[in-house]
């Protein structure tokens, strides 16, 4: 059952995880669904006994993810909120993200039958050598674009689901989902390039996106840090080119921005992924492991 809780006081506690181990607690999308008390999912907190938040964790639909205030740890908090989350999964499988991979969350959830099942790779690299001005050859009938609010939503879901569709997070994206980031501080229309066939305000059709992120300094870094936030091109619209005029020109709209520094999330095992990126430049940076465990056969 979800618990009341307090968003600031739980926000605080993400805040200082986040400064001591170097690495965010809880993916955005927690993030943005506690700050906005989006329907779905469960809230779970666990006290001290004198009533200090101790910790916090966020399942949904049998994906979860839990942290500890970093001055509270190993005193049995997080098994109090693994057990929580354990008795919300009942019969069915759970998975908990562990951001970082840092050594506790090992030590927490292998003795409960976890095993490591999914590796996601942060990488990134310097803007200090990104063309400033690319000029990307396209197909005569295409041309790339800012994203318009209130015109490219249902466009660019669509696509995205598309180029996503193998994707368990990415792919499942809603209208909602869309408009909560729409909603954030750092959501920027410039930074949100799309690529049309035809005029997008009488027919086009959307062949691929880049969408761009900001970062503000403390959040990956003392410095303002730019994503590749989501790249996706529509299957139909592979060979033409497209997902490298989109990187470029993303990557150049970022050192715009006049940032330093750019990462990106991606699959460990996508190898082709991995070594197009590591081709351009990007090195490994940081690790994030989902823990699965299967319910015991009966």
């Amino acid at each position: 059952m979800s618990q009341p809780i307090a968003v600031d006081e739980v926000l605080e506690l993400l805040r200082a995880a986040a400064a001591a181990d170097g690495v965010r607690p809880v993916s955005e999308e927690a993030e943005l669904r506690l700050q906005h008390r989006a329907a779905g999912g469960s809230d779970l907190v666990v006290r001290t006994d004198d009533g200090a938040l101790a910790g916090y964790a966020r399942s949904d639909d049998g994906v979860a993810e839990l942290v500890v205030h970093p001055d509270l740890r190993r005193r049995g908090h997080g098994r109090t909120l693994l057990t929580q989350l354990l008795d919300l999964a009942g019969d069915r499988s759970l998975s908990i993200w562990a951001h970082g991979d840092l050594p506790g969350s090992a030590e927490l959830l292998a003795p409960h039958g976890f095993e490591r099942a999914r590796v996601l790779l942060q990488m990134r690299r310097d803007l200090a050598g990104i063309d400033a001005d690319p000029r990307p050859e396209l197909p005569a009938d295409v041309r790339i674009v800012p994203f318009v609010p209130g015109r490219d939503e249902e466009a660019w879901l669509r696509v995205n689901a598309r180029a996503f569709s193998w994707h368990p997070e990415q792919g499942r994206m809603t209208r909602a989902d869309l408009e909560l980031r729409e909603a954030e501080p750092w959501f920027d229309p410039a930074g949100f390039l799309m690529a049309w066939r035809g005029d997008p305000d009488s027919g086009a059709e959307l062949l691929g996106s880049h969408w761009t992120k900001v970062h503000p300094a403390g959040d990956a870094g003392p410095r303002p840090v730019g994503e590749i936030y989501v790249l996706g091109v529509d299957p139909d619209a592979q060979g033409l080119r497209l997902g490298r005029a989109l990187t470029d020109l993303g990557l150049a709209h970022l050192r715009g921005q006049g940032l330093d520094e750019v990462l990106l999330y991606v699959e460990e095992d996508n190898d082709p992924a991995v070594r197009l990126y590591e081709g351009r430049g990007f090195t490994r940076f940081a690790v994030d492991v989902s823990w699965r465990r299967e319910p015991a056969v009966r």
